[in-house]
């Protein structure tokens, strides 16, 4: 499987516009038709399946109920996309298709302290110094990552093996209470059985290329991997990328603190942020 395997980061507002066609045409109704029952023209239809028009809530809600996904909520959800992205579209097909589903995922990470793990507060600092970013665009953020966390706390969350460059312990992200906070934050893993953190120790220069994840994915699919750069991450289940990540991530460990060290050095850091 190719990264073409994945939905395509198609924007929020047009994949919105193709479901609705796509079920408009499903049902054999007309775009005049289709007007008819919300209400309005059908002009603002074509808008709408054209992705030049931002849908309401009531379009979404009378969508749902015209074509009996209320119970889902299908439109009224990918509205909520639309108004409330919270963050890139490539790397929501990575938290809402792939990362939900995994099985084991893998990360690495030379200079903060991973999305998963990390507090409201330093994810707000992180946000907060993007250049020429809003204000509602913060909250937007930082609330999706908050919700993103919530597979720790599902049913079956996947094992989380997470490796960090000793400097992310001493980098300074915010205050000393939120840096406090956030390795306290790390402290509490260790009552998880399914979160496991290591520290690496900082020469190991392999992981100076930059951090990743890595998805084990159930029922045989094959594995898919995240890289991170600053225009744009890359996802991909491309099996000569993913074995090449797999290799590092491996090289990575071998520079990694056993978990009981690892966690006397967090407790350590965790001390001097006073």
């Amino acid at each position: 499987m190719s990264v073409e395997s994945f939905p395509r980061a198609e924007s929020p507002r047009v994949r919105f516009g193709a479901e609705m066609r796509r079920l408009r045409e499903a049902a054999e109704l007309s775009q005049t038709a289709v007007a008819t029952r919300l209400g309005c023209t059908q002009t603002q239809i074509s808008r709408l399946e054209a992705a030049t028009r931002t849908p309401s809530r009531s379009d979404a809600e009378r969508l749902d109920l015209l074509f009996g996904t209320g119970e889902s909520r299908h439109f009224t959800r990918l509205r909520e996309h639309i108004v409330t992205p919270g963050g890139p579209v490539w790397f929501r097909n990575w938290v809402e298709e792939i990362e939900p589903n995994a099985q084991v995922l893998r990360s690495w990470d030379p200079l903060l302290i991973p999305g998963l793990l990390q507090t409201r507060a330093y994810a707000r600092h992180i946000f907060e110094l993007e250049p020429q970013i809003t204000p509602e665009e913060v909250d937007q953020r930082v609330e999706a990552r908050m919700q993103r966390q919530r597979i720790l706390d599902g049913q079956n969350p996947p094992l989380i093996l997470v490796l960090i460059d000793a400097g992310v312990l001493h980098r300074q992200v915010g205050g000393p209470g939120v840096m406090r906070e956030q390795l306290e934050r790390l402290l509490e893993m260790r009552t998880s059985p399914m979160v496991s953190v290591q520290v690496v120790d900082p020469g190991c220069l392999p992981g100076m290329a930059g951090p990743f994840m890595i998805a084990e994915l159930p029922h045989g699919q094959p594995d898919a991997v995240h890289a991170d750069s600053p225009v744009q991450g890359h996802i991909t289940s491309d099996p000569e990328y993913v074995t090449s990540i797999r290799r590092r991530y491996e090289t990575i460990r071998l520079w990694a603190y056993p978990e009981h060290v690892s966690l006397k050095m967090i407790e350590e850091a965790e001390q001097r942020w006073t």
